[in-house]
């Protein structure tokens, strides 16, 4: 069964079930039910949130973003892109977006990729791949169980020769996108420590979620 999409504009903070700031470079966790509103906030804007689903009580069904993109054709997240596993279901809906392109194919920040990109003196720099490692191992999961993920608010044109470019973000100060639940799902955000190229305006930033219960919307 798929929710019906819901106007989420409206909706009280203050009525919030969990709302909780993830401060800069940190990692975060918490399982999402199904009907219920994820909103993630980028508080200052220009700030990348790297993000992974995993289906609670099952956790090797997981956000997949090949299958995510093969379905929708289309390259960026936005309104009405649904959130696939890589068992095909839905997890999540996104049901409204202030900032209109988010990244799914550029995949997360390591000390590896780093050192291979920016030198070796990044080498031991924090990076979302360790934050994701850290994060999943609390769940009782390992850093085999990291796939691909979503990058919320950060900008990756594809230029004409098909390579991708990270680039200044659009994203405003307060910029929003809402999700809805279609099953139970745990939600696993890395707030972007990059600071070696300019998906965080080279300067990372706390950012806050949301969650509501669905009949608050």
């Amino acid at each position: 069964m798929t929710f019906i999409c819901t106007p989420t504009e409206n909706l009280d903070p203050a009525k919030a079930v969990h709302d909780f700031t993830i401060a800069a470079t940190r990692p975060w966790s918490h399982v999402i039910k199904r009907g219920q509103i994820f909103r993630i906030v980028d508080v200052e804007g220009c700030q990348a949130v790297d993000t992974l689903f995993y289906r609670a009580g099952d956790f090797s069904e997981r956000y997949s973003a090949q299958d995510t993109l093969l379905a929708q054709g289309s390259a960026y997240v936005t309104t009405g892109t649904r959130l696939l596993s890589n068992e095909g279901n839905v997890m999540l809906t996104v049901v409204a977006d202030s900032c209109g392109r988010h990244d799914t194919s550029a995949g997360a920040c390591s000390c590896e990729a780093n050192t291979v990109r920016f030198g070796h003196h990044t080498r031991y720099m924090h990076a979302c791949r360790e934050n994701f490692v850290v994060e999943v191992t609390k769940w009782g999961m390992t850093k085999r169980d990291v796939v691909p993920n979503i990058n919320f608010f950060m900008n990756v044109p594809i230029d004409p020769d098909g390579r991708l470019a990270i680039v200044d973000g659009i994203s405003a100060p307060g910029a929003h996108v809402d999700m809805v639940a279609e099953m139970d799902v745990l939600a696993v955000i890395s707030n972007c420590p990059q600071v070696n190229n300019p998906c965080n305006g080279f300067d990372p930033t706390p950012v806050r979620v949301l969650i509501w219960d669905g009949e608050a919307a």
